[in-house]
């Protein structure tokens, strides 16, 4: 006769205030094979594990069934009770009658019936299980990071660190991400390149870290530990290995009208090129859509140019295959595309702002490269239209960020802060410039994150007006930006020479696919779930695989960071 224990958890009120739990112990006493059905107030306190060993040696119970919530939070907590005890872990279940039960009724009578169906299942399956050995597999101690922003050079770095092999993988010429083409980074204004560059630096001269560039994942295979993934290495037609960086091949290069990516279109770039001065690895590549060689067949100046013999116009891509035992996804964000039809919006972009018509409203990291040093214009504020310097500019914060309408209703957490930023960046440039910002809610959750905003305020001089920006139109040379200040409830219309369009953070292109290739779940956003927000929340459902950075959530620079010794040390 089987000798089955069933422990029944009140989680506070969660379960307790939907499931007649003393109805359900007293029902579920009645199933064949139950030995004994007690509940506790908190079974996964110190109390109530106890309570489980203590019955399991006294009843010599042969399987043990815990009601209370998910398995994912808990399964490991009372096997390890069991194993303690002297129970086989694995005929140990749990029965979810919290998110399955509990949090999805309302009729107390109906819920407490589907409880005790619920145990009445998983005593059943615990009848059938049969007592498991752990086994040991072949274990890669290599990482694989996907992801050359500064979340994935973070996690690089940590990992390597900690002494495993690391293979980076980047899809763009250069690690850096977003944030090598910031001007300054808040609340406290230092240069983005000095925090920045010295970790792209040492990533490219790790020894324990393999940088794959321009390259991108192709599959992924294998499990937990023993991870195989083909990387595909795009061709660069530059032989990394020769190339000596000179610049002698971009600087003589014709093909000159190429929109930068680096610089968001305000600036042209060459056929050849290094994406920015502090690219690692600090090599060129060639556009192979914009090369004169490749689509007429003529010039290739700069392989006449180039003296180390690094030109290969005959590159193809290659498809490389890396061992390693743990991922890391670091897959990064895109802005809102405020002109366009966005996939996931119940309608089209802001077209009522202009975006795309008017070369002098821009988005907040155009506004990044005009501010930075290493930008266009050399970091003055200057108008892409004619090149004046604008003496009066609007940030228009939340575009798309919070708005239903665009089928976008969470909060991008940053933009508040990075407009206060920008408002200062553009004072501190533009001594007589007048700088507006419409707002919704500020939203300074942060140390010093509310003092900085107070300071763009109340010493930069930034005039904020609570409310959304309706309408923004041209005429005779100025945008119009037509508003309204809830606070003193008038609209307002202002005169403008420039607008900064706050945009909300999106999800990385390709995210979606590369979910699909390590098998990871995602929200209705886009964004890359994890397995659970307060237990583990750089882990994912796929063991093995891990999140971290803005392919998870929108988040600022230092977020990402804060987790990853959690992380590391989980990764072996």
């Amino acid at each position: 006769m089987a000798r089955i224990g069933v422990f029944i958890c009140w989680c506070g009120e969660n379960i307790a205030r939907t499931v007649d739990i003393e109805k359900a112990t007293a029902e579920v006493a009645k199933i064949p094979g139950v030995r004994c059905a007690i509940n506790y107030k908190y079974m996964c306190s110190d109390p109530g594990q106890a309570m489980v060993r203590e019955k399991i040696q006294r009843e010599k119970l042969q399987g043990v069934v815990v009601a209370s919530c998910s398995p994912h939070m808990h399964l490991k907590t009372f096997r390890a009770a069991a194993k303690t005890a002297g129970l086989n872990p694995y005929l140990v279940e749990m029965a979810n009658v919290r998110e399955h039960c509990s949090w999805v009724h309302h009729d107390k009578e109906k819920a407490t019936e589907k409880a005790i169906g619920l145990i009445r299942m998983t005593v059943g399956k615990v009848l059938r299980n049969r007592a498991l050995d752990p086994i040991k597999v072949p274990l890669t101690k290599r990482a694989l990071v996907i992801g050359g922003g500064v979340a994935g050079i973070q996690a690089a770095l940590d990992i390597a660190d900690a002494g495993c092999e690391v293979v980076l993988v980047e899809r763009e010429p250069s690690i850096g991400g977003k944030m090598a083409g910031l001007s300054e980074t808040f609340p406290t204004l230092d240069c983005s390149q000095c925090i920045l560059t010295p970790r792209m630096v040492e990533t490219g001269q790790h020894p324990n870290i393999k940088l794959y560039s321009y390259s991108e994942i192709e599959s992924v295979e294998g499990f937990v530990g023993n991870f195989k993934v083909t990387i595909r290495k795009k061709a660069r037609y530059i032989d990394i290995d020769k190339c000596t960086g000179c610049g002698e091949c971009w600087t003589k290069c014709p093909s000159k009208k190429t929109p930068s990516e680096f610089d968001y279109g305000l600036a042209n770039r060459t056929a050849i090129y290094m994406p920015f001065p502090q690219a690692v690895p600090a090599r060129p590549v060639i556009d192979k859509d914009a090369c004169i060689k490749f689509k007429t067949g003529k010039c290739g100046l700069c392989l006449k140019r180039c003296q180390a013999g690094a030109i290969n116009f005959e590159d193809e891509d290659k498809l490389i295959t890396e061992e390693v035992g743990a991922i890391v996804t670091a897959a990064g964000y895109q802005l809102y595309d405020i002109g366009k039809d966005q996939p996931n919006a119940k309608l089209s972009g802001y077209g009522e702002y202009g975006y795309g018509e008017y070369a002098d409203v821009i988005t907040s990291l155009q506004f990044e490269r005009l501010s930075s040093a290493s930008g266009p214009t050399s970091g003055e504020i200057k108008r892409p239209s004619d090149g004046e310097t604008p003496k009066k500019v609007v940030f228009v914060s939340c575009v798309g960020s919070r708005d239903n309408a665009k089928g976008i209703s969470y909060c991008s957490k940053i933009c508040c802060m990075y407009t206060a930023k920008h408002t200062m960046l553009y004072k501190h440039k533009v001594h007589d410039g007048e700088a507006h910002v419409f707002y919704m809610d500020i939203r300074a959750g942060g140390k010093n994150y509310e003092e900085f905003v107070r300071r763009a305020i109340e010493q930069d001089g930034a005039i904020y007006h609570r409310g959304r920006v309706s309408k923004i139109t041209r005429e005779n040379g100025k945008l119009i930006v037509r508003g309204a200040d809830t606070l003193v409830g008038e609209p307002v219309t202002i005169e403008a020479d420039m607008v900064v369009l706050a945009a909300a953070m999106r999800p990385a292109v390709g995210v979606l696919e590369l979910a699909q290739k390590l098998k990871l779940g995602y929200d209705e956003f886009g964004f890359l779930s994890e397995s659970h927000p307060k237990l583990r929340p750089v882990e994912t459902n796929t063991a093995g695989i891990y999140i971290c950075g803005a392919c998870q959530a929108p988040k600022d620079i230092p977020r990402p960071w804060r987790r990853r010794r959690r992380r590391r040390a989980k990764c072996w």
